[in-house]
């Protein structure tokens, strides 16, 4: 009785699949006008950007879902198949519904283990789908580029992607494609530059420093260029210039801003401010929390105040040699060795770090951000 509901079941599967190419196509494909719709969501994911009804992060994910919503149908717009083609097609999915169930249920007669458990649901959602998913994306988008070469808004749906997944000389030209296409915007132009050190390992270059500047020119109040100026004052030596740089961005900034924190820390990297190293050492949820312990240590003489300090950094890089995947945990390490401006442990902590997060994309890549953050690459 199983077998019969199994084969009932195979004949459904096949005849779903294989129906449509039995039928002899009507009508235009509906690809032009899919592809349509997704540029245009795509505009309108651009316009709520900078309207500021979307945060940057969010915008860069729902406009690369559209792009691979968009690139899915890309292909569709191909040649329709001759009426001869349309027999051979009909004639080979009657073909494939009578034997590819004979076949399958003859070759599992063979090989099969029908008492072998099955593979755990839990286990199968532990493997990476979504990575899959995107790399092929952004294959079909490369493909669709080059039959393509001046549609600037490919380009611009890249470039982010690259980034996250650490191509920066491919985000660089695509940024720059994007903007010979579609123009200089000063977030646009900002991204380029932002790829531009990385690219050079965390350095703001004199040609990033001048894309900055020219953002800046456009949109004094964007905050990318402003961080990334600061920053290259910073490594030119010029620390009460970054210093008022990142202060008045502070300043202006909304009380929610995700990038806020980091930019504290690097302020706390140019006054070594205890309080700040303290906070980077400890989760939200730990003593740093408590404004008092803070306030402790910083009523402390000099060398006491050093010895509580390093003695929680120490604590948070003994746990970690024994659990090396948490990334929290790295990224705190990190910013608390910049706050104490101790570069050559953040940079070995940073060495660490990618070593033990390196089969996750997603972890490597917020340390990688980190360290761009805090001027470690290079």
């Amino acid at each position: 009785m199983i077998w019969l509901i199994f084969a009932l079941l195979t004949g459904v599967a096949v005849l779903s699949v294989l129906w449509p190419l039995a039928r002899t196509p009507r009508g235009l494909s509906r690809s032009a006008i899919d592809i349509a719709f997704y540029k245009a969501q795509l505009a309108e994911i651009d316009r709520d950007a900078e309207g500021g009804l979307v945060a940057a992060g969010d915008a860069e994910g729902a406009k690369a879902e559209a792009a691979r919503r968009l690139l899915a149908v890309a292909d569709a717009s191909g040649p329709q198949p001759s009426a001869a083609a349309g027999k051979k097609v009909r004639l080979a999915a009657i073909a494939a519904a009578i034997f590819v169930p004979a076949l399958a249920l003859g070759v599992y007669g063979l090989v099969g283990h029908p008492g072998l458990p099955d593979l755990p649901l839990s286990a199968r959602l532990q493997e990476a789908p979504a990575r899959t998913d995107i790399l092929a994306a952004i294959a079909r988008i490369e493909a669709h580029l080059v039959q393509n070469p001046n549609d600037g808004r490919g380009y611009d749906v890249l470039a982010p992607v690259y980034m996250r997944l650490g191509r920066y000389d491919d985000a660089v030209k695509a940024y720059a494609a994007a903007s010979r296409l579609l123009g200089e915007t000063p977030e646009r132009q900002s991204r380029y530059g932002e790829a531009l050190v990385a690219t050079a390992n965390g350095k703001v270059t004199a040609a990033a420093k001048e894309v900055f500047e020219a953002a800046t020119a456009k949109d004094p109040a964007l905050p990318r260029p402003r961080f990334y100026l600061g920053l290259a004052a910073m490594q030119n030596g010029d620390k009460a210039g970054a210093q008022a740089i990142w202060e008045k961005l502070l300043a202006e900034a909304p009380a929610d801003a995700p990038w806020a924190p980091s930019l504290r820390q690097q302020l706390a990297a140019l006054t070594g401010a205890p309080e700040q190293a303290v906070a980077a050492a400890q989760p939200p949820s730990g003593p740093a929390a408590n404004p008092a312990l803070a306030a402790k240590i910083e009523a402390m003489s000099g060398g006491d105040q050093a010895s509580a300090i390093h003695s929680m950094v120490d604590r948070l890089a003994a746990r970690l040699a024994q659990n090396g995947q948490d990334v929290e945990g790295w990224l705190r390490l990190i910013r608390a060795y910049a706050v104490l401006n101790e570069t050559d442990k953040a940079r070995s902590a940073l060495m660490d770090a990618k070593r033990n997060l390196a089969a996750d994309a997603t972890a490597k890549g917020r340390i990688e951000t980190l360290a761009r953050e805090l001027g470690l690459e290079g």
